[in-house]
């Protein structure tokens, strides 16, 4: 063993603890924020709109666990041949699989996890819509029922998700490569509009 390999292991000890004390602090901060809005926005709507909030909240969490899949599956050879040919979003790509555990952990475990608590209160919120107008086991019965939808959506709509992530993690990437080279570019393209 070489004498530096002690150094090298504290450096990446230290930097994995900065990363988790990162996140840890960011999804306090973001869950809060969505929390809020979420129940601020709810109490202000609608029975119907509310669930569609509560749909996108649980549609989001399942976007971003296919991302978190996708990524950790994805072969980083194909975006190479993409990078050389400077085709939109290949750089990108290989910047998130070379740093496919932390894309996967903000993806999975941070935005899916937080939608999936969001999305517990928000049903909870409707289902205490509904109950106004019933009393007794009825409201009970509304709660549980909205807890098993939520939860079904939530559960089925992810294995169906990753299943679709590993056969196709390679559009996926390349997809989310693009996406986020148009907004690198969005400066550029509106200095291009305004000269």
């Amino acid at each position: 063993m070489s004498k530096s390999d002690p150094a090298s292991s504290k450096k990446e000890r230290n930097k994995t603890i900065r990363w988790v004390v990162t996140i840890f602090i960011v999804t306090i901060f973001i869950s809060g924020f969505i929390s809020f809005a979420s129940t601020e926005i709810m109490e202000a709507s609608s029975v119907l709109v509310a669930f569609i909030i509560l749909f996108v909240i649980i549609f989001i969490g399942i976007i971003f666990d296919v991302i978190g899949v996708a990524v950790t599956s994805a072969d980083e050879k194909p975006f190479h041949s993409m990078a050389a040919r400077k085709v939109p979003g290949g750089h990108e790509a290989i910047s998130l699989l070379r740093n496919a555990e932390r894309v996967s952990s903000i993806c999975n475990d941070v935005i899916g996890d937080i939608c999936g608590v969001v999305s517990g209160s928000a049903s909870a919120s409707i289902a205490a819509q509904i109950i106004v107008n019933f009393s007794g086991s009825t409201g009970e019965i509304i709660m549980l029922l909205m807890s098993a939808m939520v939860a079904g959506l939530t559960v089925g709509g992810k294995a169906i998700g990753k299943t679709f992530a590993i056969g196709s993690c390679t559009k996926i990437v390349s997809g989310v490569g693009k996406v986020i080279w148009f907004f690198h570019n969005i400066p550029s393209f509106l200095k291009k509009r305004n000269s």
